[in-house]
């Protein structure tokens, strides 16, 4: 089955880059790398109204940082021209684990 979005490709991908680039401004406070480059983003879904809904994850469930996290997320993909409603959802499945981190994340961290 084809399915049809009222946005354009062009409109996607620009709100795709510009998401990736404001969840890039958000830091585990405790850490020296971006949550996005960690590997904490699992998903993010542009919807046909603009709401964007993020599933993301934390190091540990006991976090210090568990409670400010997905407002400090919520409010920074909020900030993309052009994006709805922001929400955010802490899943655990799959756990997170150092291998999703990225490169430039691994060289920050130093953990080579």
């Amino acid at each position: 089955m084809q399915t049809v979005s009222a946005l354009s490709a062009d409109e996607t991908e620009r709100l795709g880059s510009e998401i990736v680039a404001a969840l890039k401004t958000v830091f585990d406070p405790e850490i020296p790398a971006d949550i996005y480059e960690l590997g904490l983003i699992y998903k993010v879904d542009i919807k046909d109204d603009r709401t964007v809904d993020v599933d993301m994850t934390l190091t540990t469930p006991n976090c210090p940082a568990a409670a400010e996290m997905p407002m400090m997320v919520e409010n920074a993909v909020a900030t993309v021209p052009g994006v709805g409603v922001v929400n955010v959802n802490i899943v655990w499945e799959p756990a997170w684990t150092p291998e999703r981190m990225t490169d430039e994340a691994r060289l920050v961290l130093n953990m080579w």
